[in-house]
């Protein structure tokens, strides 16, 4: 209702580029939908991370289809797919390659670790030590990785998918603060309901194998002219202090040591963006900011001790603010 100004405002082109990034994206999530069942909004969410080309986190309880869904979306991108299993022993050279001797050419080479791919599933990266998690760290934040001082570019999209289990906390090793805010999103994946879990076994069944076929939808060069297109995505000025407002609200929260940084505004710019763009929209509006924000922002807020004792998590703090902040209208 407030909108109709920034839809006459909008470029033909853009609306045409934006509509083919809405169609693509969306027969990517119904080729996965194949294989993971009732998770629409799980696949949502995968679907705007790899636009806003951000890495992902995925917290939950073993055997919920974590490793599938990231695989699974790796083929239907059409991507490369690299699955490191982190353990304490896990050093920076297993996961970003070193410099080996070739006798024949006289000189050394680089023999390129997992990091080298387009899609990398990072599972239970809370068990690798500290200095791997830094390794990982340059790759999630500059695309690129650093070995005996040589900077070497990642294939383009990188995108990781990373996992942890909060069951397990023997021998793990917690993210540091840096860490999580590299994440442009946390969410986890939900037990199915019984009739999903049903589905799931029909489905198994007609296949008559464990393997899953799953199409090609898009390619690498593709996905990246996507995520360049969403410069074309409209965002309003009112829009903008809106998620100003809603970032600096999770800081004054008496509850919290530290609220979200910048970084929390320009992912919620940028997934807002995407989700406008899923919808088949070249601008935002404040419900984009909304359906995103518990993802993007809840992981980056650190509580007080006394919070965390009377079970206050980083999603209430942002339900409340939310709640709080006047939801603009652009005219």
């Amino acid at each position: 209702m407030g909108y109709t100004m920034a839809m006459a405002a909008s470029d033909p082109n853009s609306r045409e580029l934006i509509q083919t990034v809405s169609m693509i994206s969306n027969n990517l999530m119904g080729e996965v939908s194949k294989v993971i069942i009732g998770k629409e909004e799980n696949l949502r969410k995968i679907a705007v991370g790899v636009l806003s080309n951000g890495n992902m986190l995925l917290e939950d309880f073993p055997g919920l289809a974590k490793t599938l869904m990231a695989n699974t979306f790796a083929t239907a991108l059409g991507c490369k797919f690299k699955r490191v299993q982190f353990t304490p022993d896990l050093l920076p050279a297993d996961i970003m390659g070193t410099y080996m001797y070739d006798q024949q050419a006289g000189e050394f080479k680089l023999r390129p670790g997992p990091l080298f791919t387009n899609v990398l599933l990072a599972d239970e990266i809370n068990r690798a030590p500290p200095k791997t998690q830094a390794a990982l760290l340059e790759a999630m934040e500059e695309k690129q990785v650093t070995i005996e001082g040589i900077t070497h570019k990642l294939p383009a999209p990188f995108i990781t998918i990373a996992t942890q289990n909060p069951i397990e906390q023997e021998g793990t090793y917690p993210l540091p603060e840096a860490q999580m805010d590299r994440f442009l999103m946390k969410m986890s994946m939900g037990y199915p309901d019984r009739q999903e879990e049903k589905s799931i076994l029909q489905r198994r069944k007609l296949r008559g194998k464990d393997d899953h076929d799953v199409e090609t939808i898009t390619s690498p060069k593709k996905v990246v002219a996507m995520q360049k297109a969403l410069e074309t995505v409209h965002v309003d000025a009112a829009i903008l202090t809106y998620v100003v407002e809603l970032v600096h609200r999770t800081r004054e929260d008496h509850r919290v040591v530290t609220g979200a940084s910048p970084r929390a505004s320009q992912s919620l710019f940028k997934t807002a963006r995407a989700s406008a763009a899923i919808d088949g929209r070249d601008y935002v509006i404040p419900d984009d900011v909304k359906r995103v924000a518990l993802d993007v922002v809840s992981h980056r807020i650190v509580l007080k001790p006394e919070s965390k004792i009377r079970g206050i998590t980083g999603e209430h703090i942002v339900r409340k603010v939310i709640s709080e902040v006047p939801v603009p209208v652009v005219q």
